[in-house]
């Protein structure tokens, strides 16, 4: 295509863009014609008064949902932290358990001492732990079946045999599923 014809399409796009604009005023000429001087300002009127509740309205709804977002956000600001901490509860757990058998019992009270401080800590954070227990039904939306096993009685077929490790949920929102052996 020559430089000309492109020169003469753009000259015939920008007249008919004119020519477009130009009915559209006209039809708005014919339309207030036929009205008063105060019915044209009273449509415009209801027209900016609409269109001041449509945006009062928005900006409230976003006030509302940012507010919502910004209580979700500091529920769970603490999660990463909180999730780094679980290995450490879980030793706790283990070496409870250690200490149990032996027969150092200001070791275990010390220990013991420790171990509920943080746990309680955890809990004031929003941490609760995952109540499992064996012949408990399995839930997905809770429980991870990291094996199944043949089931050691009839009545533990599709239910928990084992928990191997436990969850925890933040603020109701599951941070670590717990871990399950499932008998089938």
């Amino acid at each position: 295509m020559s430089d000309q014809n492109i020169n003469e399409e753009l000259m015939n796009e920008h007249l008919s863009e004119d020519q477009v604009q130009e009915t559209e005023n006209q039809t708005e000429q014919n339309e207030t014609s036929g009205k008063t001087e105060l019915e044209i300002v009273k449509e415009q009127l209801a027209k900016e008064k609409d269109q001041y509740l449509r945006l009062f309205a928005e900006f409230d709804n976003f006030k509302k949902r940012t507010s919502r977002e910004r209580i979700d956000f500091f529920k769970t600001a603490n999660k990463e932290v909180v999730t780094a901490l679980l290995p450490v509860l879980d030793d706790f757990q283990r070496a409870m358990v250690q200490i149990e058998k032996s027969d150092d019992n200001g070791l275990q009270q010390g220990v013991e001492l420790i171990y509920n401080k943080l746990n309680e800590t955890l809990r004031t954070k929003g941490l609760n732990v995952i109540e499992v227990k064996a012949g408990d039904d399995f839930n997905t939306d809770l429980h991870e079946a990291i094996t199944q096993i043949p089931a050691p009685r009839e009545d533990l077929k599709g239910k928990i045999v084992d928990v191997v490790e436990t969850g925890y949920l933040l603020n109701d929102v599951v941070i670590r599923y717990a871990k399950v052996v499932v008998g089938m």
